[in-house]
């Protein structure tokens, strides 16, 4: 079945291709003629990823998912959260957001922190929420060069790796994202959609 994921981001999209497998084939916002920025203003990550999933359903209306993760770090109240790509600003670069991470968490002994994927599925008209969380802690410097955003500074639970030391495989079997992912893929397995 097609798929829209509302999403250009090419390495979210190589994940979730892995996640999901051969049973679905995954279009792209640019493969639907989607360029824009859809508005991320809503504040939480649920609302986030709904109005996404509601704006590409309404241009296209096709069966869409969008999701929205956020790093969420118990000494800093949650923050960055539903913030977390523009913590820095809104040109969303990386390597400025985990700055201004490791300087606010400078000092402070509790680095526990987790990061949460919300995805919100339209199928067939009917809208479903899906969560993946995993726990963990930032660590003062970053390492490793796979993954993206703050994988470099973020090392799971029970782990001896930051998420960017890993390869796709193994962060794909723990990460946040990969649980929600699961999550959708099983429901949309179970549903035995009709064919269109």
């Amino acid at each position: 079945m097609d798929l829209i994921f509302a999403s250009n981001n090419k390495h979210k999209i190589k994940e979730i291709n892995n996640i999901l497998g051969n049973s679905f084939r995954l279009l792209s916002l640019s493969d639907v003629n989607i360029d824009e920025d859809i508005a991320e203003n809503e504040t939480t990550l649920e609302g986030n990823a709904l109005a996404k999933a509601r704006y590409v359903h309404e241009a296209t209306g096709m069966d869409v998912f969008a999701d929205d993760t956020g790093l969420e770090v118990e000494a800093l109240g949650g923050r960055p959260g539903v913030h977390s790509a523009r913590f820095a600003g809104e040109n969303k670069n990386s390597d400025a957001n985990i700055d201004k991470l490791l300087l606010l968490l400078e000092g402070k002994s509790n680095r526990n922190a987790r990061f949460r994927t919300v995805i919100a599925l339209i199928l067939n008209g009917t809208e479903y929420l899906f969560e993946g969380i995993v726990n963990g802690s930032i660590i003062d410097e970053k390492r490793g060069s796979q993954g993206f955003g703050y994988d470099p500074v973020f090392i799971p639970e029970n782990r001896g790796l930051t998420f960017a030391e890993m390869d796709l495989d193994a962060k794909n079997r723990i990460s946040h994202r990969a649980r929600a992912f699961e999550k959708l893929r099983a429901f949309l397995v179970q549903k035995e959609i009709p064919e269109k």
